[in-house]
């Protein structure tokens, strides 16, 4: 990386945001996610339950998904982390699991509106989360290479908001030209581009190819300025990972703080991951919102996370990011609160005129917090993990950091699954992404604002 600015290489890092943003903003969250849910529950319909008991299915199924998948990430990440760290080597690792993303995203296209694939497009849709996740955290290892702690925040805000803003206008398009709404038309009028046949709900299916497409676009400035130092005599194994992995998992034991902010952050990381996977479907099934809505609400959630997630980095670099941690997860928890407490006919019990709007204008409310202290949030705990990690093996350190976001990454979808089938409600399913932030708040407590590098 010799022939390779500093500058170059924070931008080409940058670049990984911009191109895999999408695959959050617009498939879990705001695009796939509602259209999956809305087919899901009228194929369940179709199949004899009532509205509820359909519509509670639907996000059952879309929580197994998001379960399945999570543990499969949360337990590959440190070893996979480990193997690239005792080989010197994490390129391969991320063109592979870019190459599952671009498969499992572009996959989507087949997703019949009758319903009669639901199975396979959660495969394919799980597919490429993997390739998302597992990707992030061998670029997330990097950030240590790009700064020190003065800077390092800055450069992690900077790079979230980025992200952000790529996400952004890929959904500004999909609304734009492809997302059909039951008209037919898409946002300003128009029918599906490239001939998109808006009865077989094409354009929004076409979601996923987009997707697929701006990533391997918005790739090739990462891979242009990103790039390892070759190392030599470095042969990484399977048995040395693993001896690796459960060397750092013993000596948690003597580093009280890492311990304590990966507890920490296991918990909050999985609320919010929660919040981001089922709030396009709580806009769906419990306030009835069509996919151009939805999709709005996320335009308006991804431009406050990009401004937000800015000026949280500057915060970050003044104040440290423990503070800017847990002010975030106290602004979520109100949110979450609200959401939970609301529906078309009232909030915490005080009932809405007939007719009336505002529950939607507090529910876009609510997306400009998610959205801008969701993405101060990851920021800054991206910052605190850098500080918390050892320079000898930061894929590794950076492998835990995914453990710790992913090893119960099952918890908030089958917790929400949970409840939702025992309420037989879509609203009150997503009430323990509340008690999530809550523990995770308390276990903030014992971690040192400043790291416990060794």
């Amino acid at each position: 990386m010799a022939d390779v600015s500093t500058r170059k290489r924070i931008w080409g890092w940058w670049f990984f945001d911009w191109a895999s943003q999408p695959y959050h903003t617009v498939l879990v969250t705001f695009v796939f996610s509602p259209f999956f849910a809305a087919v899901a529950a009228d194929y369940f319909l179709g199949q004899g339950m009532d509205g509820e008991a359909a519509k509670a299915q639907a996000q059952s199924i879309w929580s197994l998904c998001l379960t399945i998948t999570g543990l499969l990430i949360g337990f590959g990440a440190p070893f996979l982390g480990a193997l690239a760290d005792v080989s010197g080597r994490r390129m391969p690792w991320i063109v592979f699991f870019s190459a599952l993303y671009v498969i499992g995203a572009a996959g989507l296209w087949f997703m019949d509106p009758g319903g009669s694939n639901l199975w396979w497009m959660l495969i394919s849709f799980g597919i490429g989360f993997i390739g998302a996740e597992f990707a992030l955290v061998f670029t997330n290892s990097q950030l240590p290479s790009l700064g020190n702690n003065d800077n390092v925040g800055n450069i992690s805000g900077s790079g979230f908001a980025f992200g952000y803003l790529g996400g952004v206008i890929a959904l500004f398009i999909m609304l734009l030209l492809l997302v059909e709404q039951s008209n037919g038309k898409t946002l300003i009028g128009l029918d599906p581009i490239f001939g998109l046949d808006a009865s077989q709900r094409e354009g929004t299916r076409s979601a996923g190819p987009i997707v697929a497409i701006w990533y391997v676009v918005f790739m090739i400035p990462y891979f242009l300025w990103v790039r390892e130092t070759p190392q030599q005599g470095k042969r990484g194994t399977v048995k040395s990972a693993i001896s690796l992995v459960i060397t750092s998992v013993r000596n948690l034991r003597h580093r009280r703080s890492l311990a304590g902010f990966l507890g920490s952050s296991m918990l909050y990381r999985d609320a919010l991951n929660g919040l981001y996977g089922f709030g396009g479907v709580y806009a769906r099934l419990v306030l009835g919102w069509e996919i151009t809505q939805i999709g709005i609400f996320g335009v308006v959630a991804a431009i406050s996370a990009a401004i937000f997630s800015w000026v949280g980095g500057l915060l970050d670099s003044r104040l440290g990011p423990k503070p800017v941690v847990i002010t975030s997860i106290w602004v979520l928890i109100v949110v979450c609160a609200t959401i939970v407490g609301m529906d078309r006919e009232q909030v915490f019990g005080f009932a809405f005129e007939p007719g009336s709007n505002l529950p939607d204008r507090i529910f876009f409310g609510c997306g400009v917090l998610i959205g801008g202290f969701g993405g101060i949030l990851q920021a800054a705990s991206r910052t605190l993990m850098v500080r918390h990690t050892d320079p000898k093996f930061p894929t590794e350190s950076f492998g835990l950091y995914g453990l710790s976001g992913r090893a119960t990454a099952f918890v908030a979808p089958a917790l929400i699954g949970i409840v939702t089938l025992a309420t037989g409600s879509a609203r009150l399913g997503v009430s323990p992404i509340v008690g999530l932030f809550v523990l995770g708040l308390i276990l903030l407590r014992w971690v040192q604002a400043e790291g416990d590098q060794t």
